[in-house]
């Protein structure tokens, strides 16, 4: 299927995303790559992998130009090589995810609900965060709580933060869609963030930027 779609979610900010329907060799054949991207993308021994990187190269040079290249700090975080946009980067099972902004900060993170994430709960709920007793929806509710705490992860760099002392995400109502507050509080950062989200079947994606 390739693009799904590119959209303008916030003044100076634009999402987009892509599902993996090619093939390596379709998808290869869609993107432009230098000799230090081709030795990275032969370093992979997971197929799977390889896909995902292509399939970001693929939709960050539709979203832009086919000299968009991506580099990585000493965290892996990644950046334009021009520095013309900030860029957070999401994969999960057939979809791939990007969001840029040249002035703003950026965090996007997608995950397919694939996993009893309830076992996992403890670990990043916090107890001043309110999740929904009822069975059908609780499961979906912790997956936009995971999704969130990510994207603010990656939007404040990734910098001491641990998912259930630091990032607590604002009591709410989990629909299809819905705007969410977050605030991520540590040593470094005292800041609160708006959050969008949007469940796609079994997926779950949010983002944000300030």
């Amino acid at each position: 299927m390739g693009l799904v779609f590119i959209k303008e979610t916030d003044k100076d900010c634009k999402l987009g995303m892509w599902e993996i329907r090619e093939d390596y060799d379709e998808l290869l054949a869609q993107v432009s790559l230098e000799d230090k991207e081709k030795e990275r993308l032969a370093s992979f021994k997971n197929h799977a992998r390889k896909l995902e990187f292509l399939s970001v190269r693929a939709l960050l040079q539709t979203m832009l130009d086919p000299g968009a290249r991506i580099v990585y700090d000493r965290t892996n975080k990644p950046y334009l090589r021009d520095n013309s946009y900030r860029i957070s980067i999401s994969h999960s099972g057939d979809y791939t995810a990007i969001f840029l902004s040249r002035k703003r900060r950026v965090g996007v993170d997608m995950e397919k609900m694939t996993h009893r994430i309830s076992k996992i709960a403890r670990f990043f709920i916090n107890p001043a965060e309110k999740i929904t007793p009822e069975e059908d929806k609780k499961r979906y509710h912790l997956y936009i709580h995971w999704c969130a705490k990510e994207a603010l992860y990656k939007i404040c760099d990734k910098n001491a933060l641990n998912f259930r002392k630091h990032l607590i995400i604002k009591p709410f109502e989990p629909k299809d869609e819905g705007v969410i507050r977050g605030r991520v509080n540590n040593e470094i950062y005292n800041e609160e963030f708006i959050l969008h989200y949007v469940r796609m079947e079994d997926y779950v994606l949010v983002w944000c930027c300030k």
